[in-house]
């Protein structure tokens, strides 16, 4: 209770410190001039905030607020950013949660494992909690399971080798164990789970259309198929069901020195709607709902979100518009709302 107490009178300082900075620099941005004894330059804030607070705030944190005081004083910092955020383990190994002095903070774990080359990012990124790994995805062909076993990370890497396309989005699919990947051109999947390095990997071509984003549909029912979701640049939505079958019956020849067996895109029944006049940026299922949703830079047709069932026939859909369109959304559970971003 007494540290309580002193927490409170400590903050209680900090505040009026804060809000004396504030006025001092709007003054100086006026013209006002207020050279004497009691202006707060960074030397006094630091001091002063060390002395309040102690060990629980760090250098570069009370540097970080300064900053933010003297560039914007009418939008101050709220007060918890002086502790930061979270409490990084420079070994990046895993320990139990700290407490300090003001918050509970959690741990992060840092993978130190080079994913991708200079001059190449990172275009998907995909948990997988039931698995407890992560997939990422690179532009130019490097996909990753990162497998979280024995309080450490494993990664398993597989190249794709292409002249131009490039990698546009990336998931998973629960039931066949397979990484999927869209390029422009093509889909891919990864049977990670292959000690061999080669004919490890599916390529279903060609694609008419530049393919920008994919998603797997999930649904309860635990059957040996998988569903996925694509979009493309001419605002078409795709609806693709993979079976083990497919795998084996589909399939062409490889190449000798190919790692890749290849797949007709016309030998598949690949349902597909134009959703929208634009590129189709992101698409998503949302099991929750049991609908999937996707998104446009298309000012007209900026949203839409409905039932797969939709991909199949010419019925109306749900949509709405927004100027210049959407280019992100998310759907929280708990409040049971869609949030989206143009």
């Amino acid at each position: 209770a007494l540290e309580l107490i002193d927490f409170k009178n400590a903050l209680e300082q900090f505040q009026n410190l804060v809000e004396k900075m504030i006025i001092q620099k709007t003054k100086e941005s006026s013209g006002l001039c207020t050279e004497d004894d009691d202006e707060i330059d960074y030397d006094k804030f630091h001091t002063t905030t060390q002395t309040l607070f102690g060990p629980a705030v760090k250098d570069q944190n009370i540097q970080a607020f300064f900053r933010k005081i003297v560039s914007n004083p009418d939008e101050k910092p709220e007060w918890l950013e002086i502790f930061g955020c979270f409490l990084g383990e420079s070994d990046g190994t895993s320990s139990p949660s700290k407490e300090s002095m003001v918050l509970l903070v959690s741990e992060k774990q840092q993978i130190t494992h080079s994913v991708v080359k200079r001059k190449d990012v990172i275009k998907g990124i995909v948990k997988v909690p039931l698995l407890h790994f992560t997939v990422t995805a690179s532009q130019r062909g490097v996909l990753t399971v990162f497998s979280k076993q024995r309080k450490a990370f494993f990664s398993y890497s597989f190249y794709f080798h292409q002249d131009t396309a490039w990698i546009t989005g990336c998931d998973f699919l629960p039931n066949l164990k397979y990484v999927v990947a869209v390029t422009e051109s093509t889909i891919i999947l990864w049977d990670y789970k292959s000690k061999e390095r080669q004919n490890n990997g599916f390529v279903i071509k060609p694609m008419k259309n530049c393919l920008l984003c994919v998603s797997t549909v999930t649904t309860p029912d635990n059957l040996a198929k998988d569903t996925i979701l694509m979009g493309d640049d001419k605002g078409y939505v795709y609806l693709l069901t993979l079976t083990n079958d497919d795998f084996i019956m589909k399939q062409s020849k490889a190449d000798k020195e190919s790692q890749f067996r290849f797949m007709d895109s016309e030998s598949f029944n690949m349902p597909k709607r134009k959703l929208h006049d634009d590129w189709v940026v992101k698409i998503k299922y949302i099991s929750a709902l049991k609908r999937f949703a996707s998104c446009s830079t298309d000012s007209i047709n900026s949203f839409v979100l409905d039932d797969i069932k939709r991909l199949e026939d010419n019925l109306p859909v749900k949509e709405f518009s927004v100027p210049k369109g959407v280019n992100a959304f998310t759907y929280c559970g708990k409040a049971k709302v869609i949030v989206t971003g143009g």
